[in-house]
Order: C-alpha cells, then structure tokens, then sequence
C-alpha cells in the first residue's frame, strides 16, 4: 500500500520522493511546480509500474533506509534471497566556481553490499501529467527519453540493452545512474557521480555546522532545517508549502489541494524557523522575493499565493488519467486561492521582511524605499483589516471577518512602527504606532466571546479555531493574560484529542475536519510553554516527535485514531513546528555544558 514513508532528496531547484523500496515515486521537472515526470505517487493501486524509476530487487524481502548523517544524501537498502545491495540517491548542490552548483539532475549509485543480487533497471518516466509516454533513444551509455517539451537523458555503466528491455541480470559490481537535462557528460558516469556524492555530503555537513541548535532534540531539528531548506526555490527565493499536489487530507475526503506553491504565509514561518538556527540566506533570498510582490501590486490587492516565479494566475484544474493517492482523487494542478482575499497577507509580507532591518549579519541592506515600499502593504492592511476574507483556512463558500487575518493586519501596523523607529523616521513611528492600537482595541472587543471565554474565529463570532494561539506567538496579548489562557483552555477542550489538535470546530466546504492540522498542535504546545504549562507541552513535543515517518518527516496531517500521516508533504508547516518546538521546550545548553 502507498505510504507517505518518502524519502526526500532535492537541491532547492527540484526535489524527488523515494519510497522504502528505492523506488523514485514523484518528482516534477523543471522545477517544483513543474511536470511531474516520476508520478506514480498519484497513480492509484491499479497501476503501480508506470511513472516512476526503480531498482528492482528479485525475490525483495527486507528494507531499510536513513540518511548520510546531516546530508541530504539518502541511503536505500534491499535484501532478498540472492543477496542484498545499496542504493545512494542525491541531487548535487556544493560551491562550483565561486556559486552554488544545482543541476537538475539525480544522481543514483548502486552497489552490491553482500551476495550477488539480481536487479532489474526500470526507468519508466511519462509526460504531460502522465498522458505522454516518452519517446526512447539510445547511445552507448545513455537512453534519451523524449517528450512533447522536454527530454530526459539517464547516463550509466550498466548494459544499456537491460536498462531498456528492463533485464534481471546479476549486480557484481557498483554502478552508477545520473538521470538529468538530455547534455553530454565531461567525464565518466562513475568519476561524476562519485564526485557529485561527497561533494554534496560535504556541502550539507558544512551548512549544518553553523546551525544554532538547541540542546535537546537535534536530530529532529537538523533533519527539519534540512528539509525546509529543501523547499527553497533558489532561483527566485520563493518558498514552497509542500513538494506535491493532491494528497488527501483526510481519507477519501476529497480535499485534495497542490501545494507546490508559495504561500506568503507559509513563507514567513519557514523564515523566521531558519532565522532561529542562525541561517540568513534564506531570508535575503525570501526578502527580494516579497519586495517584487509588493512591487507588482503597486500598493493595492496581494494575492496570498505565488508560482515560484511570482506568477500570478495558478488556474485550478483536475487531471482526470490520474487516480490520485490510493485512487482517491481528484488530483488538481494549481490552486484557487490565488483568487482569494486572504487579509493575513498583509502581515505576513512584513513581519517576513521586518528582521532584515535589524539583524547586523545581513549583508544586503534593506533602504528607506524598501521601507516605503513595505508602507504601502500596510496601507493596504489597515484599509483590509475590519472587512471580511477568505481567512488563513481558505475557505472557499463563505467570507467572514476572521480574527486571525485582522490579527495579522495588527502585526503589518505593529512591525512598520519598530522599523520606522529603527530608521529613525519618528512622524511614522507615530502614524503606524495609532493604527495598531486601533486595530488592537478592535480584536479585544469584536473576537472575545463572553459566553465561551474565549477569542473567537471571526468578529462576532460563536466558533473556536486554532488560529488565535498565534495572538502570542506574534506579541499580540501576554501569554498571562487571562483570556488568553481562558483561550487555551477551551481550544484544549474542544479542538485537542491527546497530542493532536484540529483547525476549527465548524463544519467547513467538505464537513468537519476529521483529522489533526499538525501545524495547531505545534501552536498549541507554544501556547502551553508560554503560559507556564512547560511540562505538558514537552509531553506533547514527545509524542507529536512519535508520529513522524522513519524518516524523521511530517505531511500536512496526522489522523488522530490511526495515527497516519494525511496531506501533501513534506509541509514545511508541520517541519516548522518541530523546529520552533525545540527551540521554545529544550533545556539550556548553560544548565548541561
């Protein structure tokens, strides 16, 4: 059966998905939102040979599979009875004349690790969402596999007649596969692929050095940083919120979404995770991304998702010849909300570009025209911020005003008063510094509800959601506060079921949610830490650190009776929350070193 136990390798230009098997199951070229030419994630039990590039091992028995330590070079073991082999799966990325070095290329390295095993090479990639079979050529050492707009050229040391006619034949010695753009070779397939292993080894080691870890958790946190780098699109700075489309939130639900997009929201948290561990690139990349965005709007509507290009229309289709994961379609190709008034956007455009005004490790040096700039988002905040959106939930049949949007309308006005204090500009200081008040005594009032002691989903509103336990994690409320804790106590009792937390306890476009949003119960364990309730939130980090795949990965969901992972994945929501968990739950390093 199909499982979210992938294995993710990728070098922040693509990214590919490798089941227990070694199988390569998804993976989209040219980049992330692009043409998934290894699909067989989404193809259904019925039709398991097709779309995807695997070894295969006659009379398979056994798996295994882990990481090379702080890399993100995977290892897939297979034993059977003839023996058992090794396959290491990367996409390079190191420091080459004087940049990084990214190609889309996968480079696959095989090797006999006892007996002599009988493998059978099946590359089967298809085109145009699975509609296109390519076209085969061969050469001496490499099968070009042509499509209507792209061609794949696989490189190897193996007998190229057995890779096409997809022979058994016995594994006596390593060999290498370097699968990428249909470009000669300068060298051979082994010298390259060797080099492009340790090189990349080395290149992750490094960038993981110079992480701040906290004491306790390391592991969970450097495979989540390594993760959430991953879902960098280099090119341009966006930041994707999942490497696929269409995992089902919920069994046969039919809330199938494409997350291969970069949501703005999204964006920021991954940001301010990275920035918590010491790694800046990551936002200068994100920071030229969002001031093109806010260019492009030209002080008015900013949409709340992007391609990574910062393309603006992601039309919503389904793709009907594709079953879906398990068969449970349907599997859509772009999202809807780029159509969406989402009012958070708003806030988060600058509180994700706020820290680069103060950090002193920053080389690029963000001017007072990027401070006006940033102005006119929270221009548009503030007109925004009493009228009704979407919501950060996406809601799709109804429009209220939602507490968590005019919250982060708040954090827009907020943030543009402490960098306007930076810059010394005190006339701004004053103007944003009102506006936030003002938008400030308006949450207090409009999203308290008396009857349930808590703050509400929506002005007015009778309905808990778990959007409001960000009103501390942004500095809106003090944790002590009353409310806020009267707030935590009845989310506990609504929305929590052991570890998990679901969004909200309204029915939505589909029904009630069935499933825990990984993403709340990371917010809720922050809330509980804040509010003094320490070891019960680490109680929780421990067991939502137990549903992780064995991989060390999260998808958007965790079904709460099952335990099974639910939603595209990796979600760099979910992996944020691990980061930020540690980080807010571990032991000083002072109180053991």
């Amino acid at each position: 059966m199909t499982t979210l136990d992938l294995g993710v390798v990728g070098n922040c230009s693509f990214s590919a998905l490798i089941d227990p098997k070694g199988r390569v199951v998804w993976c989209c070229l040219p980049r992330f939102d692009g043409d998934p030419v290894f699909n067989a994630l989404l193809r259904g039990e019925e039709d398991p040979g097709e779309g995807l590039f695997s070894i295969e091992l006659e009379g398979l028995a056994e798996t295994e599979q882990s990481y090379d330590s702080n890399t993100a070079v995977l290892t897939t073991r297979l034993h059977g009875a003839s023996g058992s082999l090794e396959i290491v799966d990367c996409a390079p990325r190191f420091f080459w004349r004087d940049r990084i070095f990214r190609p889309q290329t996968l480079v696959r390295r095989v090797r006999p690790i006892s007996g002599t095993p009988r493998i059978s090479i099946r590359m089967r990639p298809s085109f145009a969402y699975g509609t296109v079979r390519p076209h085969r050529t061969r050469g001496s050492n490499h099968v070009r596999y042509v499509g209507p707009e792209m061609t794949l050229r696989l490189s190897t040391d193996a007998p190229i007649d057995y890779v096409l006619d997809e022979t058994f034949f016995n594994l006596s010695a390593p060999i290498d596969i370097i699968i990428g753009p249909d470009e000669t070779l300068e060298g051979s397939v082994s010298q390259i692929a060797r080099d492009f292993e340790e090189r990349t080894c080395s290149y992750w080691r490094n960038w993981v050095s110079n992480l701040a870890l906290p004491y306790e958790w390391q592991d969970a946190v450097i495979r989540a940083a390594i993760t959430l780098k991953l879902c960098t699109y280099e090119p341009t700075g966006a930041i994707i919120a999942a490497m696929t489309t269409s995992i089902p939130e919920a069994p046969d639900s039919g809330r199938t979404w494409d997350y291969r997009f970069c949501w703005v929201r999204d964006a920021f948290f991954v940001v301010r995770a990275l920035n918590s561990l010491g790694t800046v690139q990551t936002m200068e990349n994100y920071f030229r991304y969002l001031m093109d965005l806010v260019a492009d709007s030209d002080g008015g509507h900013l949409q709340p998702v992007f391609g990574v290009g910062r393309e603006r229309h992601l039309t919503e289709s389904i793709i009907d010849n594709l079953a879906g994961y398990r068969g449970m379609g349907p599997v859509r190709c772009g999202n809807q909300a780029y159509e969406h008034y989402q009012h958070d956007v708003y806030g988060n455009v600058i509180l994700g570009a706020t820290q680069i005004f103060f950090d002193r490790r920053i080389q690029m040096k963000p001017t007072i025209t990027d401070f006006r700039l940033l102005e006119t988002a929270g221009e548009q905040a503030y007109k925004v911020h009493n009228t009704p959106d979407a919501g950060m939930w996406e809601l799709r049949s109804r429009s209220r005003v939602h507490t968590s949007s005019t919250l982060m309308c708040w954090a827009a006005c907020d943030r543009l008063a402490h960098i306007a204090a930076r810059l010394g500009e005190k006339a701004r200081v004053t103007y944003w510094r009102e506006r936030a008040n003002e938008i400030k005594e308006r949450i207090l009032a409009e999203a308290w509800s008396e009857k349930r002691k808590a703050f509400m989903e929506s002005f007015g509103g009778q309905t808990l959601d778990a959007s409001v336990l960000l009103m501390a994690e942004v500095g809106f409320i003090d944790p002590q506060d009353p409310r806020f804790v009267s707030t935590v106590d009845q989310l506990e009792k609504t929305l929590a079921t052991g570890p998990y937390m679901m969004r909200y306890e309204a029915a939505d476009d589909f029904g009630k949610p069935e499933v825990s949003f990984n993403i709340c119960a990371f917010w809720r364990l922050d809330a509980l830490a804040r509010i003094g309730r320490r070891e019960q939130a680490r109680e929780i980090f421990e067991a939502l650190l137990k549903t992780r795949n064995p991989l060390g990965m999260l998808s958007e969901d965790t079904h709460p009776v099952t335990g099974e992972m639910w939603g595209n994945y990796p979600q760099t929501y979910s992996m944020v929350g691990i980061i930020n968990g540690a980080r807010r739950l571990s032991k000083p390093w002072e109180t053991v070193v």
